[in-house]
This record gives structure tokens, sequence and C-alpha cells, in this order.
């Protein structure tokens, strides 16, 4: 997409919300210009059907935070489940700004995530059963609490644009409806306070005409308030409004909570679930995915539910619980994987609206600066393991080669990785020139202070850490991020014009750098470091997954590819979740289809030692959001894959899978794919361009082939070795590639399930 394009996009959607009254607008970019291209052929998607059979169902009440239905906006967030010990239901009400600001503690207990509290519907008689429903195509969670006295029927939903809370209650029976809402201590959730942590003060609860406010100081300044509306209790339908709000060093949290819940309700009921339906059926028309499997299946969309839920552009990026904070022991961002996995997903399901990934790093250039030492910020940037939320503070980046600690240098060039692919998903010039490119030059500036030709001629690195593992020089994570970083700087530099006297040095580095420490397990931590204890994290592999430095289609490289991932499992105990998505996708990039399936599937396996959890969560001791996340990306990377100015076509769909279909689905180059296999082939694809960037694709479909308009009329192609086929197709522009002949029905559809599977939740 072309920058006029996106800023025309960006307005339009600051002034929608500006008109709906919405602070920190969130930036749709292209998805919300994709909206006008359409669906290539006809759609026979009846949605609100289709997305009911993916909705999760709680016959068994939950207990905990990774069994329950959630809520969110990408700011405040509710989990629903039993209240501890008491005959309750709990509503936990947390919110992703809401932080310390006391540097000096570090992440985990100055800059850290604050609790803020729950509600707890508290029924006249004992609960004895439950029927919940999270219904993805309302965005809402609905469903009745059964009591010995009668019954509650519910629904709620954080609004999509008002970061409201609403929560709407009609009692029968012999029940009432009685809410009340319990404040959390402002204190971090980590154990072990550092010495002179003092905890913030009590909250203060107070009344403000109809609404009641619960105000948390802060020692640092500034406050967090949680407001709600809260009505007497009649014998009809009840209804609860809260919104929380925070602020530094300003102290206007109060009022800005207040005119949240106040402005809410002077646009009623039937106002906020008409506008809060009509942003999400907009949302998810803008993409389709449809698997014969249908636990996998309803699994993705839930997925792409949570990520609307947990983020948006222009806001935070998500920390390691998303909206829905829990007692963790990580209450801030983590940057060495957790941020980037949690991404991901937004790309291919056309939803970049959803990065806030590349507004955070846009906005908060001045303290990237300051994560390094002094006598390097004239020329450099970067970002520690864990900062806070939104400004990126945290501990200097350490120095290679200093010895000792966990010089972690490469998580920012990581970070980029992410905003860069947003970039080729949109092709939106301004990410490259206001962020990619500033940005970069100082990450890999760092690393260019470190760099020292050794007696080989080779440039070679000190001591850095490789994420979770250990430290060794010649670092197999730096390294890949130096070659990616350089490779994307002179990429930058000749797109935009730069014409920057470090390209000299940038090629310098390409030429001269180490080669990847490997032996005969595969890739190495680093030189003289060995892989040789199970390890969760795929920080030596990143060359292979998610860079594609290092791509397999060398006979060489897919054998060293495939040692190092078959010598990366083979040391069992240590494997988490992600350990087996990067596995999956890495398997997906050489075309392997069933292995592919085959890892993934124990990410869902029970027996395994961190699965997914009922509502799809994950946990590894405390909560965290991002591996189940990266295990709907697994998926994209089985579909389609895009890397290499090349797109690929069911590229590693499973040999079970002989039904796929996507839609809309965004590729790098800004193109919208839809594609359909039926009976184990491919039977037609579609591109529709956004940027008019050079289209080559592996369509997969047996030849002899002809490429058309959706009308019927040909378009000019060529076609090269290995199934690829160039086609010459200017912004706004479709193809349809198929079958030599009549142009073949174009409906989308959603395919038989083959693989039955009960619903997600407690069914």
């Amino acid at each position: 997409m072309d920058e006029q394009r996106w800023d025309l996009s960006r307005r339009t959607f600051l002034a929608a919300t500006a008109a709906a009254g919405v602070a920190g607008a969130a930036v749709p970019g292209v998805a919300a210009a994709a909206d006008s291209a359409g669906i290539t052929g006809l759609s026979e998607v009846d949605w609100a059907k289709f997305l009911a059979a993916q909705d999760p169902v709680w016959r068994k009440l939950p207990a905990e935070w990774w069994q329950g239905p959630f809520l969110g906006d990408g700011r405040l967030g509710s989990i629903i489940r039993k209240e501890p010990g008491r005959n309750a239901i709990r509503f936990s009400v947390q919110h992703a700004e809401v932080q310390d600001h006391r540097p000096q503690f570090g992440s985990g207990h100055g800059v850290c995530r604050l609790p803020v509290g729950h509600l707890t519907l508290e029924p006249a008689g004992t609960i004895t059963g439950v029927d919940w429903r999270l219904d993805l195509w309302h965005g809402e969670f609905t469903g009745t609490v059964t009591t010995s006295a009668g019954t509650l029927r519910l629904r709620a939903f954080v609004h999509t644009t008002r970061s409201v809370l609403l929560a709407q209650v009609t009692p029968s029976g012999g029940e009432r409806v009685r809410w009340v809402f319990h404040p959390e201590p402002a204190v971090s959730t980590r154990p072990d306070p550092p010495a002179g942590y003092t905890p913030n003060p009590d909250p203060v609860l107070d009344t403000s005409g109809a609404e009641n406010v619960v105000r948390q100081e802060l020692l640092a300044g500034g406050q967090t308030a949680t407001a709600y509306r809260n009505p007497a209790w009649t014998s009809g339908e009840h209804t609860l409004l809260l919104a929380v709000a925070h602020s530094f060093p300003a102290r206007t949290a109060e009022a800005e909570a207040l005119k949240l819940v106040r402005e809410a309700a002077a646009a009623g009921v039937a106002g906020l679930v008409a506008s809060h339906r009509e942003w999400w059926h907009a949302f998810y028309r803008k993409s389709f995915v449809s698997l014969p499997d249908e636990r996998l299946q309803s699994f993705w969309w839930i997925q792409l539910y949570k990520t609307a839920t947990g983020t948006r552009a222009g806001g935070t990026v998500m920390a390691t619980c998303g909206p829905w904070f829990e007692p963790t022991g990580w209450p801030a961002v983590w940057w060495n994987l957790n941020v980037q996995l949690e991404y991901w997903l937004i790309h291919g399901s056309n939803h970049v609206e959803l990065d806030a990934i590349t507004s955070t790093l846009r906005d908060n250039q001045a303290q990237l600066i300051k994560n390094v030492r002094p006598e390097y910020q004239h020329d450099s940037a970067g970002v520690g393991r864990s900062t806070d939320r939104t400004t990126l503070k945290g501990s200097y980046v350490a120095r290679p080669g200093d010895g000792g600690g966990s010089p972690e240098v490469g998580n920012l060039t990581w970070a980029l990785h992410n905003v860069w692919l947003t970039y080729r998903h949109t092709m939106d010039s301004s990410i490259l020139r206001e962020t990619i490119f500033p940005i970069l030059c100082r990450a890999i500036n760092y690393y260019l202070h470190f760099l020292k030709p050794g007696a080989d001629g080779k440039l070679h690195l000190p001591e850095t850490h490789s994420p979770e593992y250990g430290n060794a020089p010649d670092c197999n994570y730096d390294l890949a991020l130096i070659r990616w970083g350089c490779r994307t700087l002179l990429y930058a530099n000749e797109k935009l014009g730069k014409n920057d006297p470090l390209a000299a040095k940038w090629r310098q580095v390409l030429r001269e750098l180490v080669s990847y420490p490997k032996d005969k397990n595969g890739f190495m931590i680093g030189a003289g470091v060995p892989y040789e204890k199970s390890h969760r994290h795929y920080s030596h592999l990143l060359m292979v997954y998610p860079l594609y430095e290092i791509t397999g289609e060398d006979p060489a490289e897919r054998a060293l590819i495939e040692t190092s991932i078959k010598h990366w499992h083979a040391l069992q105990g240590a494997h988490r979740g992600y350990s087996y998505t990067g596995a999956a996708s890495m398997l997906a990039g050489l075309g392997r289809g069933d292995e592919a399936l085959a890892y993934l599937l124990k990410f869902f396996d029970p027996s395994t030692r961190y699965p997914v959890t009922e509502n799809t969560m994950y946990r590894e001791g405390s909560p965290v959001v991002e591996t189940p996340l990266s295990a709907a990306q697994s998926l994209h990377d089985m579909l389609v894959q895009s890397w290499g100015e090349l797109i690929r076509i069911f590229p590693a769909v499973p040999r079970g899978w002989a039904d796929v279909t996507v839609d809309k689905f965004l590729t790098e180059g800004a193109f919208e794919v839809s594609a359909v296999r039926k009976g184990g082939r491919t039977r037609w694809v579609s591109l529709h361009s956004l940027a008019g960037s050079p289209c080559k694709v592996r369509h997969g479909i047996l030849r002899p082939i002809q490429v058309s308009r959706p009308d019927g009329s040909p378009v000019l192609f060529r076609e090269r070795p290995g199934g690829v086929v160039e086609i010459d197709l200017p912004r706004g522009g479709t193809a349809v590639v198929h079958p030599q002949g009549a142009l073949p029905d174009l409906t989308i559809a959603p395919v038989k399930i083959s693989a039955p599977g009960k619903p997600w939740g407690l069914p």
C-alpha cells in the first residue's frame, strides 16, 4: 500500500474513533482499506452460524485464570471464573496501562504491572450449575448461572472502542443481583522485593454522583482509578458499567474513568451493544480460514478473538499476561521472545491494526537510546530483557564481552523484525522510514562497537547471551540478527534513497562476519558452546525461523536444519509449548506438513507438561499468552508462506487435510490471497494487490495453467521453474491462477469437518 492510501486509512479511522469518543485510537492500516477489495468470489460464509461453531462453551464452573471466558479491548481485560473459596462468580478487572513508575527497583518491581481488582457476582442461592458461551461473532460472554434459589441470566462485554465493561444480569425465581468490587493491593506480584521497596498506599473508596470510585494513589506520582455505576437492585434486568483509567504523572485518572462510564451510560445499552457488535462483525470479515480439523479451526478463530481483545496499535504492547493480569513472576514486558511471538498472527490474518510493536518502538526512540550506556548513546539503541509496557524503561543493555551476567543484546533487533513484517505486509514506506531504518541503524551500530577481526580475517563478536541458555562468543542468536539487520538496512537504504555512509560497513559485515558455529549436531549456541542441555527457547535457531536467513532450499542447508531441529528436541526436559510451535513452523518452512502438524499437536496433548489450557490460554507456572498465539502462526506457516519475495500456497498442508480454504490472507508484498484446496488439490488461487509489488507465487496447481481476472479476461504471466508463476499485477489489480480452461467456481465457503473435536472451554 502506498503512503497516501495508508495515511487516508489512518485519518478515516482516527476520525471515526474520535467521533465515538475513543481516546488513543489505533491505526488500522491496510486492513481498514482492504474492506473495499472484497472476497475474490462469492462468499457463502454464514458468519453467525460459522463462528457459533467455533465458540468455547462451559457446562462446568471454571475455577482458574486458564479456564474461564475472557473479555477485553486491548486495555481493559476480564476473565470470568469462580471466586476462590466462596459461592460467587469473579469478573477480574485488570488494565494493560496500570503499572508502577519507580524504575530504580527494576522491571519486576519498579515499572511492573500492578493489579487493579475484581468484581464478584454474589447470588442468593448456592450455585449448582452454569451454561456459558463466549460468543465470538458478537464479542461477548453470555449464559446462565443456576442456583438453589433460581437463575441469573448473564451478558457481558468490554466495549471494543469505549473501554467500558458492561455486565447485564437478569434474575429469576428467588434470585437477585448483588455486585461487589474488591480492590487489590497496588504492589508487584513478583516475590522478593528489593531493599528499600515500599508498597503503594491502600486504595480509597468514594462516590461521585451515581458512580462509585476507587482511587489508587502511587508513591511515584499519578494514580489509577476504577469507576463503576451499579444501580440498585430491581426485579428486572440490571446493568453494571465499569471503567479503569491510569495516569502518570498527572492525577487525572479519576476524571477519565468517570468520563468513560458517564459517556457509556449516555449512549444507552442498545447503542453500546449495536456499536460493539458492528466493530466485531467488520473485524472478522477481513479474512477467513477454514480447516477440516474442528478443534484446530476453532482454536485459530479464538486466537484471532484473543489478539483483538488483547492489543491494538497505538496502545501498549502485551505484557506476559496480556490485559488479563494475574499474579505472576513476570509482571512486565519481555523482549527476548514473548513480545515477538504474541504478534505474528496479525499479519497473515490481515489485522495489522493490532500491531502495537511498531507504534511502541516508533514513539519511544528516545528511551531506546537511553537503554544503552551513555558512551554509546550518540549512535546506538537497545532494549533489555524486560521493560515497562509503554516507555520501555529497563536496565542498561549489557555490553558484549563484559564477562558474567547476561549480555542479551539482540532483543531490539528481533523486535524490529516484527516491524519489518508489518512493513512487508503493507508496503507502507512510512514504517520503513520512521521506525525500521532509524532504530535498526542504532541497534546494528551497537553491535559494530564490538565486532572485531580475528586471526582468520573474519569479524567476531565477544561473549553475548543466547536467551535462556547461556553466554557464548559468536553467539548464533546475535549473528543471525546482525546478518538480517545489515541486509534489511541495505534494502531500506536503497528503497528510501538514503545513500547512507554506513552502507559500506553493512556490506563489509555481510562479507566478513564469521559463519554460524555448528557441529555434528547442527547449529551450536556459539563458538565453543555446543547445544548440550535441554532448552525451550530456539534462540540459537533464529536464522532458520523466523528470519529465514538459512532456508533449506540448498540441500546442505536443509540437512543442517533437519539435524538441528532433531537434536534440539532430542534433549527433552526443558521443552515448553513454544518449543513445539517453533519446531512446527521450522518444519513447515521445509514443506513437511505432516511432521509440522505432529509437533504442533504436542502443544495440544494434555500429557505434555505445559499444554494449551481449556480456554486456549497458557501457563508455565505463571500465566502467559504468547505460546497459543504462536501456535496460530504455525498454522499460518502450513497454509501460506511469503518470505524471500515468493508467495507459497499450501506449502505444508498435512496429507489428512484434503480440503482447506483461505480468503484475504495477507502476505508480504501486500497481497490478499484467497485459495481453495479440495480433494487434496489446489483448485484456484486469487491474488489482490494492495501495493503493486512484484508478484511471484508457487501455486501448487497442476499444469497447464492460466491466469485470469475475476471477469474471466486473460492476464499476462510467466512460468518459472518449480511451479512458480510471475504476474504483472498493478495496485488494486486481482488475478486468479487456475487450471487451463474456464474460470472455476470462486466461491468462498467453510470446508467439511473430517476430524471432529469437542469445543474449547469446559464442555
